[in-house]
């Protein structure tokens, strides 16, 4: 049995340690794996080449992706993918991990759906938005990167008896930002998933802080939020109450870095599962977690609408910046 394997989309902390797995995990079946260059791309341009134990040996601590990632837009068309399917049937290659997010998902099953390539995913993004499972790959790295940097900028808001706005990753997302926001102690949070009068609400909160005595805040805005960017956001209320603001962009810093243990240990856990299902005849599904346990979600559910942020964490939040 060949199996390929590949990264596709946004890179994430966690998703080496799924292919060190994957890679050993097949091993141990005497499976072969092929590495897939560049995710989609590399389908198409036949980029792949054979992985051994050696080959993925001291990537476990390293972010990124060791078989590179890239936007494909020929795979989109149907006769790409008839041609992809054609490709694989010849190299012998039996069926493909795939470790991505909503559009790697959905391009695989499209291959699953159209040519019966047996596909296995494993959910593999910083914003922790695919349907069916509790946690990403990735996820819980970003978080603790915006977390310490939110910390260090705190030190110097409480100094300067300033205003931050610190925009994080999240264009259709809240997750990270929620999360942070109540991680760090934040004065407010601004996502795309929040009520249209957010902006309102948050010259409140700042208002309510100021009468309370503070004299610094901070207020986490995720890139995506319908007031606009943290620039935005911050020029407007400049304009309106002549703060005396900061913007703070942490960018795609959130998306680098050595993976957390749990990180590391769900990449573990998923990429050698991926590898036990397709040497079991599992096809059509992508991994995830829900209340500690593993669950395998159809490919058809990538297009639920997205998990959002906890409404526990939101409503907490101004509870909690008091």
């Amino acid at each position: 049995m060949k199996i390929g394997i590949l990264t596709s989309g946004g890179d994430a902390p966690g998703m080496n340690a799924a292919i060190r797995s994957a890679v050993r995990q097949a091993g141990a079946l005497d499976i072969e794996v092929y590495g897939i260059w560049r995710g989609y791309q590399g389908l198409v341009d036949q980029d792949w080449r054979p992985l051994t134990s050696r080959s993925v040996a001291n990537i476990l601590q390293r972010g990124g992706t060791m078989l590179n990632t890239a936007r494909c837009q020929a795979f989109r068309l149907p006769a790409v993918r008839t041609q992809v399917a054609k490709d694989l049937r010849d190299a012998g290659i039996d069926g493909l991990v795939v470790i991505g997010g909503d559009g790697s998902f959905t391009g695989a099953g499209l291959l699953f759906e159209e040519h019966g390539v047996p596909c296995i995913g494993i959910p593999g993004t910083i914003d922790n938005d695919l349907p069916g499972t509790d946690r990403t790959l990735g996820f819980d790295t970003a978080l603790n990167t915006a977390i310490d940097a939110v910390d260090r900028i705190r030190d110097t808001a409480i100094s300067h008896d300033r205003v931050f706005l610190v925009e994080v990753m999240g264009r259709r997302s809240g997750m990270i930002a929620v999360h942070t926001a109540v991680a760090c102690g934040a004065e407010a949070v601004l996502y795309p998933e929040s009520g249209e009068d957010t902006y309102e609400a948050l010259v409140a909160q700042l208002r309510a802080g100021w009468e309370r005595g503070k004299r610094s805040s901070i207020v986490i805005v995720a890139e995506g939020d319908k007031n606009g960017s943290a620039y935005a956001v911050g020029d407007r209320l400049t304009r309106d109450y002549h703060l005396d603001l900061r913007v703070v962009v942490l960018g795609h810093i959130q998306r680098g870095g050595s993976p957390t243990a749990n990180d590391r240990i769900l990449g573990s856990l998923w990429g050698a599962e991926a590898i036990k299902l397709l040497a079991a005849g599992e096809k059509g599904v992508y991994l995830g977690m829900k209340a500690g346990e593993m669950v395998h979600v159809p490919f058809a559910r990538v297009h639920d609408p997205r998990p959002a942020p906890p409404a526990e964490l939101t409503n907490l939040l101004p509870v909690l910046a008091r």
